[in-house]
Protein backbone atom coordinates (compact mmCIF):
# COMPACT_ATOMS: atom_id res chain seq x y z
CA UNK A 1 0.00 0.00 0.00
CA UNK A 2 2.93 2.24 0.99
CA UNK A 3 4.61 1.59 -2.61
CA UNK A 4 1.54 2.39 -4.31
CA UNK A 5 1.01 5.60 -2.64
CA UNK A 6 4.15 6.63 -3.11
CA UNK A 7 4.68 5.67 -6.82
CA UNK A 8 1.14 7.27 -7.13
CA UNK A 9 2.34 10.84 -5.87
CA UNK A 10 5.75 10.59 -7.50
CA UNK A 11 3.78 10.21 -10.90
CA UNK A 12 1.72 13.19 -9.98
CA UNK A 13 4.53 15.36 -8.73
CA UNK A 14 6.92 14.64 -11.90
CA UNK A 15 4.08 14.88 -14.45
CA UNK A 16 3.38 18.75 -12.78
CA UNK A 17 7.30 19.68 -12.61
CA UNK A 18 7.22 18.82 -16.50
CA UNK A 19 4.47 21.42 -16.99
CA UNK A 20 6.46 24.11 -15.08
CA UNK A 21 9.98 23.42 -16.49
CA UNK A 22 8.20 23.86 -20.14
CA UNK A 23 6.83 27.11 -19.25
CA UNK A 24 10.47 28.69 -18.77
CA UNK A 25 11.44 28.06 -22.20
CA UNK A 26 11.46 30.93 -24.63
CA UNK A 27 7.79 31.99 -24.52
CA UNK A 28 6.69 33.11 -28.26
CA UNK A 29 4.46 35.90 -26.65
CA UNK A 30 5.13 38.05 -30.18
CA UNK A 31 2.07 36.82 -32.75
CA UNK A 32 2.60 37.94 -36.29
CA UNK A 33 -0.88 38.36 -37.90
CA UNK A 34 -1.55 38.94 -41.64
CA UNK A 35 -3.10 42.75 -42.73
CA UNK A 36 -7.17 41.60 -43.10
CA UNK A 37 -8.57 42.66 -46.17
CA UNK A 38 -11.10 46.24 -46.30
CA UNK A 39 -14.43 46.35 -47.43
CA UNK A 40 -13.35 48.12 -50.77
CA UNK A 41 -10.46 45.69 -51.46
CA UNK A 42 -12.87 42.70 -51.15
CA UNK A 43 -15.21 44.62 -53.69
CA UNK A 44 -12.80 44.63 -56.09
CA UNK A 45 -11.73 41.02 -55.95
CA UNK A 46 -15.28 40.04 -56.66
CA UNK A 47 -15.91 42.50 -59.62
CA UNK A 48 -12.54 41.32 -60.88
CA UNK A 49 -13.91 37.46 -60.33
CA UNK A 50 -17.33 38.64 -61.54
CA UNK A 51 -15.72 40.07 -64.93
CA UNK A 52 -13.47 37.08 -65.48
CA UNK A 53 -16.25 34.87 -65.19
CA UNK A 54 -18.38 36.73 -68.06
CA UNK A 55 -15.87 36.56 -70.03
CA UNK A 56 -16.38 34.91 -73.61
CA UNK A 57 -13.16 32.70 -72.98
CA UNK A 58 -13.44 30.43 -76.39
CA UNK A 59 -11.11 33.75 -78.02
CA UNK A 60 -8.58 32.84 -75.61
CA UNK A 61 -5.41 31.01 -75.64
CA UNK A 62 -4.20 28.19 -73.39
CA UNK A 63 -1.37 30.29 -71.78
CA UNK A 64 -4.05 33.33 -71.22
CA UNK A 65 -6.98 30.53 -69.74
CA UNK A 66 -3.96 29.50 -67.66
CA UNK A 67 -3.32 32.74 -66.12
CA UNK A 68 -7.15 33.37 -65.58
CA UNK A 69 -6.96 30.30 -63.64
CA UNK A 70 -4.07 31.13 -61.96
CA UNK A 71 -5.45 34.25 -60.77
CA UNK A 72 -8.94 33.12 -59.46
CA UNK A 73 -7.13 30.66 -57.16
CA UNK A 74 -4.99 33.90 -56.31
CA UNK A 75 -8.23 35.88 -55.34
CA UNK A 76 -9.67 32.88 -53.88
CA UNK A 77 -6.14 31.89 -51.64
CA UNK A 78 -6.24 35.20 -50.90
CA UNK A 79 -9.84 35.53 -49.65
CA UNK A 80 -9.75 31.92 -47.95
CA UNK A 81 -7.17 33.75 -45.29
CA UNK A 82 -8.96 36.11 -43.93
CA UNK A 83 -10.51 34.84 -40.45
CA UNK A 84 -13.95 33.25 -40.06
CA UNK A 85 -15.44 32.19 -37.34
CA UNK A 86 -17.16 28.55 -37.82
CA UNK A 87 -20.13 27.10 -35.68
CA UNK A 88 -20.52 23.58 -36.05
CA UNK A 89 -23.75 22.01 -35.88
CA UNK A 90 -23.61 20.98 -32.50
CA UNK A 91 -22.82 24.10 -31.37
CA UNK A 92 -25.57 25.69 -33.26
CA UNK A 93 -28.10 23.35 -31.44
CA UNK A 94 -27.06 23.86 -28.08
CA UNK A 95 -26.95 27.59 -28.68
CA UNK A 96 -30.51 27.66 -30.30
CA UNK A 97 -31.48 25.78 -27.15
CA UNK A 98 -30.02 28.43 -24.91
CA UNK A 99 -32.46 31.25 -26.54
CA UNK A 100 -35.18 29.64 -25.83
CA UNK A 101 -34.70 28.35 -22.96
CA UNK A 102 -33.33 31.82 -21.47
CA UNK A 103 -36.03 33.83 -23.54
Amino acid sequence: MKKTIFFVLLAIFSLGAAQTFAANGASNNHVVTEPTLTTEEVNVLKERVIEIREMDKSELTATEKNELKSELNEIKETVRNEPAIYIGGVSLLLLIILLVVLL
